[in-house]
């Protein structure tokens, strides 16, 4: 326990003595970002006015960030379309610190991903790295081990002075605090547009491993067990944190609000990831929650909330950095790597042993109740006395209005057609602008920034960045893992929500399945503008909506995630608003990851295979983007019903060993999936278009750039090309032989027959030169 001096109480928000003759912009719950009709509430609830700490309490975890207030309405679609079919596999869904899954054989795994967005901006290093930390320890409070992690960064222009600012710092917060704990980082994305500008995308996920038996769930029951804060001491940075930077438009000169951003210690992180799981596995715990968002407001609160008491805590108990912190500034801090656990009375002693054995500071707090009440005490007063269901889970819920934008049909009017954009026709223009493309900020190589992350640390990664999927071994003894994939486009997300986010999920579905798993589950961080504007409302409501019914197609359900709003630089709407951008986590099992499946061919003879069908679909795609600036017209159709029959042919192929190597496409079409999977290996290969131009209705051009979805480039060895060809064929699936791999070596080339070849090491310098040049130096 630790001795300091105390503040007085309230010292941080005194003023609300005099609230009646303050101005309403300059009362205290106006300054924590509460509304007046909120600020009534609490004081209908309460039946008298709150105290500074209430008042503190209620503020970050009525926020945007903590409530949901603008999204449950929309929210509770993915519930109404998640069937009894698709629960089969889910053992804890939406409404914990993490989804978790039965993977069979008694193993389970838990994974989510969240957003860091606000943080990062003002602080890159260390809104990413508490990004990581924050995620790693929702994963913890299920009783997992952490066992990778993955990342979804999105910047403004790759050239623009503010990027040199925050990219760097943010790929060495996500790096840092990753490689210190000693997680592979497996995967993720890279993403580039001028929306982003004044408002990065930083959304970490984390994937965790535990026997059925070790799961946990965050609930205080048992009146008289005790309340147990352990972990780093609170200090005053973060407070308010991400519960108010969330819920906060940025102007144009940064945000209006600036708390502290979280300060991460990656190396206390580690001890306690190992205190914490051998708490679990000696039966220590009752119930645990981790410190993220809201910090003890948010623990106290959920705990007694999923409890059946209440709590009373000691505030004056907590363990501090800075002993000149009041009770409000205490139950906002959002000092990092902080767990709170319930403990009955008889195994107190023993959680403290092992806390002491690893040397994590430990502090009894409080005790559960038998009333219904969240009582606070600092030094014997009682600075909050109010129900916690009110505070956790019955905040404010907003129907927000939602039109489609005035601009909209004009968007999608506007179509990128050969009249509209000139496009690329003799041999020599289509080689011209495939290095161009390859060179192109979203479509270049990732390296300099993954070759930052330990992607291969613990031992049992098997496949990652640049593949399409991370594959990480969960049971050494059988072979059995799991596939991960973490997609976006806001572009497509931006031309029709609905289908963006269809879009997205079948693109990380598809990759999960090009690994060789069987796709699960899912996970997903929505990241959009201002709910208060009904243009960005609608877009939201859509992409749910288009969302939860793809789920309910492919059968696999939402497990949990993330909502990310007032992502936008001032108030001018849409107009200042990022791309609608939600980013979907897909989750594949593996038998035995041994089969798994890279994107990239090592050998030469090998059949280059395509999977599905192309149309004239580049509305939104990497080349209008890239060679004319352009974003309009309708994003590709997706088919979800081809896209689960596509995924269960790859899944087989993989485990009869009928394919060497399985690539997705997605931005940048056949030619970047071409040109990635030679230099995966370093190995060439030969394409002839003529069949499949005939076949589909197209010319070269769009058979090289088009992004139709459905699509998997695959290299099947020549002794299987007759069983996987059966195979495609009796199930329907639309198969074209396009190419053959060729020799690793000096003379390697990509050479598209009749039209234009091009070397190896030109395509490897176009491809790498991107972002160093940008970054280093």
């Amino acid at each position: 326990m630790s001795t300091h001096t105390p503040a007085r109480p309230g010292a941080a928000l005194d003023t609300v003595a005099r609230a009646a003759a303050t101005p309403e912009q300059e009362q205290p719950w106006a300054a924590l970002g509460l509304k007046a009709d909120e600020y009534a509430r609490i004081r209908e609830i309460l039946g008298r006015r709150p105290t500074g700490a209430e008042l503190a309490m209620y503020s970050v975890m009525w926020s945007e960030h903590c409530s949901y207030k603008s999204s449950k309405v929309h929210l509770r679609t993915f519930g109404q379309h998640t069937t009894d079919e698709m629960k089969k596999h889910l053992m804890v869904g939406i409404g914990e610190n993490a989804g978790v899954v039965d993977i069979g054989q008694g193993w389970a795994v838990t994974f989510k991903v969240e957003s860091h967005n606000h943080p990062s901006f003002i602080e890159p290093y260390q809104g990413a790295a508490t990004g990581v930390g924050g995620i790693i320890r929702d994963i913890m409070a299920m009783g997992a081990r952490p066992i990778a992690v993955m990342d979804s960064l999105r910047f403004g222009e790759v050239d623009h002075p503010d990027t040199a600012r925050v990219l760097p710092g943010v790929v060495s917060g996500v790096g840092g605090y990753g490689n210190c704990i000693g997680l592979p980082n497996i995967g993720g994305e890279v993403f580039f547009d001028p929306s982003y500008q004044g408002n990065p995308l930083v959304n970490a996920l984390c994937v965790g491993a535990m026997k059925h038996e070790d799961v946990h769930l965050a609930n205080a029951r048992g009146a008289g067990n005790l309340v147990v804060l352990f972990g780093a001491r609170t200090g005053g940075d973060g407070i308010g944190g991400v519960s108010v930077l969330a819920s906060e438009t940025f102007e144009d000169t940064g945000p209006s609000k600036r708390p502290a951003v979280q300060v991460g210690d990656p190396f206390q992180e580690k001890v306690l990831i190992e205190c914490c799981l051998e708490l679990f596995a000696a039966g220590l715990v009752e119930g645990i929650q981790d410190l993220g968002g809201a910090g003890l407001s948010c623990a106290t609160s959920e705990l007694a909330s999923a409890g059946d008491g209440g709590m009373l805590v000691h505030l004056d108990r907590v363990p501090l950095r800075d002993p000149s912190l009041s009770p409000e500034e205490i139950l906002m801090s959002e000092s990092q790597e902080r767990m709170m656990a319930v403990v009955t009375p008889a195994n107190v002693e023993a959680f403290l042993a092992v806390t002491a054995k690893w040397d994590v500071e430990a502090a009894v707090l409080g005790e559960v109740t038998d009333g219904d009440h969240l009582v606070v005490q600092w030094h014997g007063e009682t600075v909050v006395d109010v129900p916690p269901r009110t505070v956790a889970h019955e905040g404010p819920v907003y129907e927000r209005p939602y039109a489609r934008p005035a601009s909209q049909d004009a968007l999608q009017a506007d179509a990128p057609t050969p009249g509209r954009l000139p496009r690329p026709g003799t041999g020599e223009e289509l080689r011209a602008t495939l290095l161009r493309m390859v060179a192109s900020p979203n479509l270049c190589s990732r390296a300099w920034v993954t070759d930052q992350y330990d992607r291969y640390v613990l031992g049992n990664t098997t496949l990652a960045t640049p593949d399409d999927a991370g594959v990480v071994r969960v049971d050494e003894e059988t072979g059995l893992g799991v596939a991960l994939a973490l997609d976006g486009n806001g572009r497509f997300t931006k031309l029709d929500p609905a289908t963006g986010a269809q879009l997205s999920l079948a693109e990380a579905y598809r990759n999960v399945a090009t690994a060789g798993a069987r796709p699960l589950a899912v996970t997903d961080c929505l990241n959009f503008g201002s709910p208060e504007d009904p243009g960005v409302m609608w877009q939201f409501a859509e992409a749910v909506r288009g969302l939860a019914l793809a789920c309910e197609r492919l059968g696999v359900p939402v497990t949990g995630g993330n909502v990310s709003l007032y992502n936008q630089t001032g108030d001018r709407g849409l107009d200042s608003a990022v791309l609608p951008t939600p980013v979907i986590g897909v989750l594949g099992v593996l038998d035995d990851v041994s089969r798994r499946t890279p994107s990239g061919w090592r050998q030469a003879g090998q059949a280059l295979y395509l999977l599905g069908t192309t149309r004239d679909e580049l509305a939104g795609s990497e080349w209008a983007w890239v060679e004319h600036r352009h974003l309009g017209g309708l994003p590709p159709r997706p088919d979800l019903a081809h896209e689960a029959l596509l995924a269960d042919v790859l899944v087989n192929c993989s485990r009869d060993g009928l394919v060497d190597a399985a690539h997705d496409l997605s931005e940048g079409g056949l030619a970047q999936a071409l040109v990635e999977g030679c230099l995966r290996f370093g190995a060439g290969a030969r394409l002839w278009l003529e069949e499949l131009c005939e076949r589909d209705g197209i010319d070269p051009f769009v058979a090289l750039f088009s992004e139709s979805a459905g699509r998997v480039l695959v290299a099947v060895p020549r002794e299987e090309e007759v069983r996987f060809t059966d195979m495609c064929t009796a199930r329907g699936l639309a198969h074209l032989r396009v190419g053959v791999t060729e020799e690793v070596g000096a003379d390697a080339a990509v050479d598209v027959q009749g039209l234009f070849a091009v070397p190896l090491a030109e395509l490897r310098e176009a491809h790498t030169r991107t972002l160093p040049a940008r970054f280093e130096g």
